[in-house]
């Protein structure tokens, strides 16, 4: 129980809110923290609360910046740092498109133009071609959109 919180709507009074803190013997909380690193409460911009993720992974790409990389070196990072890092979210949670939209452009950017002078590269295929299969003529990243349902739905 010393773990345990809870949160209350704003349509009880702040005594209420108390007293039934005290009787259920938990600390009464605004709902803004954090645990396991996923947000506690969803608030209504959702981009917002998740844009988090967006963070951590230019923070990622960045760290990567000075270094040049080969295409292999660069599919390998995509595929098992940048692509695995909104994976427990999105277990858990249903990402906007807004921010999945944004982080498939950052692994576009990064893919097609990261390292060089002018940072932006020529775009050879469509980032949903580079989502297909190698089979199929792609490169097998992961389409986060898919992914995402899959994991909920799971």
């Amino acid at each position: 129980m010393t773990k345990s919180e809870v949160f209350f709507s704003n349509n009880l009074s702040n005594t209420t809110k108390e007293d039934l803190a005290v009787i259920m013997g938990v600390c009464h909380v605004l709902g803004t923290g954090n645990y396991l690193r996923l947000p506690s409460m969803i608030r209504r911009s959702k981009k917002a609360t998740f844009s988090y993720i967006k963070d951590r992974i230019w923070k990622e790409i960045n760290s990567w910046k000075g270094r040049s990389l080969s295409k292999a070196g660069k599919e390998l990072m995509i595929k098992s740092i940048l692509q695995v890092i909104p994976t427990y979210v999105m277990s858990m949670y249903i990402i906007p498109d807004g921010v999945i939209d944004d982080i498939e452009k950052m692994l576009n950017s990064f893919w097609w133009g990261w390292g060089s002078n002018n940072n932006k590269g020529i775009r050879w295929m469509t980032w949903e071609k580079l989502t297909c299969s190698k089979t199929e003529g792609g490169f097998g990243f992961r389409d986060l959109k898919a992914f995402n349902m899959a994991m909920v739905a799971k």
